[in-house]
């Protein structure tokens, strides 16, 4: 959601062939990927934020930024294709997360923001981010700038331009996670894998979906991320919305056609949200941002400050990751226990 932390130099050896239409084609190494060509599932070509996206052979030294994306790659077992990770010191709660052994087996390359130098050092031939979540024209870190020193780039579906200007999203929410699971899962010829793990997290939705309050008992329900002169919330097309919705709560944001977006407090109060959810990460934790909500004269007469009924969900957990279907789950439990 934001560009979050992320040093190094080394000029990487090999470089992407480029096709006519843009796509790209990293290099890689080893017996085992060429023993995979020969099966004849190479080359393969997936859509990627609307760019047509071709590869000879599955990367072999992915660099990820942040937890989401990162978790993604550990959920289809990809950690052999890493050469490692970037993201800050809260990982969330790894307490119930399957692939959370992912953490031991790759390497932590910084904690800082990720930069070009950094995946030059790591001799990256992959880099799984996105923009704001790790792209950025302001910082020069972008697929363009990494395709000319031979780095190929995948982009977090939730994180798309939209054709607004720099607006993001393009698809629902989890049909982004989705999206994602099933082109790296063809893009690393594991696409069993995929299915299977998007059978899982359908499943595990629906059954969420089934309990959850329905018509006139879904509760309005705000996401709020930070921000005190104005809030930071989900639109239509971040992790939230599909997360709020899903659980059968009403997302007061919801025509807001962007991903993570700012918003005044007037808007809050005049959609008078019945739920609040805390974006739980950064400097200012759940606590101090429940503390301020329930402080801020503005909000007094807001149903959810009012009534005591704010929910805590890791940011793990709402921005696009593996872990959005266990947060429908939890907060449709809370949900179903909020008295109208």
């Amino acid at each position: 959601m934001h560009n979050l932390v992320r040093p190094a130099a080394i000029v990487i050896a090999a470089a992407l062939v480029l096709t006519g239409c843009g796509a790209e084609m990293p290099s890689d190494r080893g017996e085992k990927n060429s023993a995979r060509k020969s099966t004849g599932h190479y080359p393969v070509t997936v859509e990627n934020c609307g760019q047509k996206k071709t590869y000879d052979k599955a990367p072999q030294r992915v660099v990820t930024n942040d937890v989401g994306i990162t978790e993604i790659m550990f959920a289809l077992e990809l950690e052999d294709h890493m050469a490692g990770y970037v993201m800050p010191e809260d990982k969330g709660d790894l307490t119930s997360v399957p692939w959370k052994d992912g953490y031991r087996k790759a390497k932590w390359l910084s904690k800082e923001r990720i930069n070009k130098e950094l995946v030059l050092d790591a001799r990256a031939d992959l880099v799984f981010a996105g923009w704001n979540y790790g792209f950025s024209e302001g910082d020069g870190f972008t697929p363009a700038e990494l395709r000319k020193v031979g780095i190929g780039s995948y982009l977090l579906s939730e994180s798309c331009r939209n054709g607004k200007g720099k607006a993001r999203g393009v698809m629902a929410p989890l049909d982004a996670l989705y999206t994602d699971l099933r082109n790296l899962g063809k893009i690393f010829d594991v696409e069993d894998r995929a299915e299977a793990l998007v059978a899982t997290f359908r499943k595990q939705v629906a059954e969420a979906q089934a309990k959850a309050p329905k018509g006139t008992d879904r509760p309005r329900v705000f996401l709020y991320d930070d921000g005190r002169d104005k809030p930071l919330t989900s639109g239509a097309f971040a992790g939230p919305h599909d997360i709020i919705t899903k659980a059968g709560g009403d997302h007061v944001m919801k025509d807001l056609k962007d991903s993570w977006v700012t918003v005044g407090w007037e808007t809050v109060v005049d959609r008078d949200p019945e739920v609040i959810v805390i974006n739980d990460y950064g400097d200012s934790g759940a606590a101090q941002k429940e503390k301020f909500l329930k402080s801020y004269p503005p909000l007094a007469n807001v149903s959810a400050i009012k009534n005591d009924r704010v929910f805590v969900l890791d940011y793990a957990d709402l921005v696009e990751s593996p872990r959005n279907p266990a947060a429908i789950s939890s907060l449709a439990a809370y949900l179903r226990n909020v008295d109208l």
